[in-house]
């Protein structure tokens, strides 16, 4: 008999093991650009809008080294933003995932971000979404889900029992279906999310917060709700939407922060400036304060402001007066684009 200890086993098949260097994407060399935009607040200059792109490209596709990221965004939050900086950054971010389709209709869609919530009063961006989506607009809604020191429209619309969009494909349906459409910074834009998330690393805002408010996830025009918060933004971003916008990305709202959100506030409204295709229209005058005291909720928590909000979707409470002129001011414009 033959002993078949002796005899060798096959040999396996080998994979060809591809290298680390041929997976992963090649370094950028930010060290050109960190010399221009790293010399201070006197001594720096911009980039020009294509380098500007270019660099946020690479920090988007990890292509930077950490110590290059952590320069470059130190680097702008002591220089500032350029107009050509920002709109640089923002062709990048807004390329770097698929952008949503809104279904067909007689409104352009209505892009709402919400990344700051609140803190000293109650968060009141999930009413105006949901007060726009019963006039029949599609609304996307972006941002973050969780802030240890803020109240998130995130955590309102749980407590509503709306659910957050897992996905572009959900949010797509849930807008086709008349419904609120909330989807998380992180299922919307990865890329994006991570430059975000770096605030907790760095401990400050980096320019990732400015692009989140202002960019435009569709593919077709849309009328976006941005906001400010210091005044030296409110010149860039006047600029930049009456000069460096694109025509055909749609109109844009721009108005000082209601705790940084883009809800009116219901005490004292703001003004809303009206940019389309590069001309601007005052909407709502300066700051007005309320004739009578608003209806608000007692407690700022999720939980007290979702029920308040049933109440006034239900007709219990009065929509306050400065977000109601809002939603007529979005449903007007929002035909228009869409038209």
């Amino acid at each position: 008999m033959q002993n078949d200890a002796h005899i060798p086993a096959p040999a396996a098949a080998v994979e060809p093991v591809a290298s680390a260097a041929a997976s992963s994407p090649a370094p950028f060399a930010a060290a050109r650009f960190i010399k221009e935009i790293g010399r201070g607040k006197d001594g720096a200059r911009s980039l020009s809008r294509e380098d500007a792109q270019l660099m946020y490209a690479a920090m988007l596709d990890g292509r930077v080294s950490d110590l290059e990221l952590g320069g470059i965004l130190l680097s702008m939050r002591i220089k500032g933003e350029s107009v050509e900086e920002i709109a640089g950054f923002l062709a990048a971010a807004e390329a770097s995932f698929t952008p949503l389709h809104a279904p067909a209709g007689p409104y352009a869609p209505v892009v709402l971000p919400s990344y700051n919530g609140s803190r000293k009063m109650a968060n009141l961006t999930p009413l105006l979404c949901l007060l726009l989506v019963r006039r029949g607009v599609p609304v996307l809604m972006h941002g973050v889900t969780h802030d240890p020191q803020r109240v998130t429209s995130a955590e309102i619309f749980t407590a509503l029992g709306v659910p957050h969009a897992a996905s572009a494909a959900e949010a797509e349906a849930r807008m086709a279906a008349g419904l609120p459409a909330f989807i998380p910074i992180a299922a919307l834009a990865p890329a994006v999310s991570r430059l975000l998330d770096l605030r907790r690393i760095l401990g400050v805002r980096n320019s990732t917060h400015t692009l989140v408010k202002i960019m435009q996830p569709f593919a077709q025009p849309a009328l976006r709700l941005t906001s400010y918060t210091h005044p030296e933004y409110l010149e860039m971003l006047t600029d930049y939407f009456s000069h460096a916008a694109p025509h055909d990305r749609g109109d844009a709202f721009l108005m000082r922060g209601t705790e940084g959100e883009t809800v009116a506030n219901a005490r004292r409204a703001q003004r809303i400036d009206w940019f389309s295709r590069g001309t601007r229209t005052v909407l709502v005058e300066k700051q007005s304060v309320a004739e009578e005291l608003p209806d608000l909720p007692e407690g700022q928590d999720a939980a007290a402001t979702a029920a308040w909000i049933n109440e006034v979707l239900a007709g219990q409470r009065p929509v306050p007066q400065a977000i109601a002129e809002q939603v007529d001011h979005c449903v007007d414009v929002a035909a228009r684009v869409g038209n």
